[in-house]
């Protein structure tokens, strides 16, 4: 795996799986992964409503 083509760090040293990797696995897994490419299509209702960080953990973070 390869920083920036294969996963991102996000500050607090959290890693993340690009979209580009997730992709490749070719179904959402229902982890509800920030960068899902399939639009959290199988993350549980109740795992949507729960906050990480003060916001629901499957949005996407701002591009600025």
């Amino acid at each position: 795996m390869t920083e920036g083509k294969d996963y991102i760090i996000l500050p607090g040293g959290l890693l993340a799986f690009t979209a580009s990797y997730l992709s490749e696995r070719g179904y959402c897994c229902g982890s509800g992964c920030m960068n899902c490419p399939y639009n959290h299509e199988n993350v549980p209702e109740i795992r949507k409503d729960k906050p990480v960080k003060g916001k629901p953990h499957y949005e996407k973070e701002s591009e600025s």
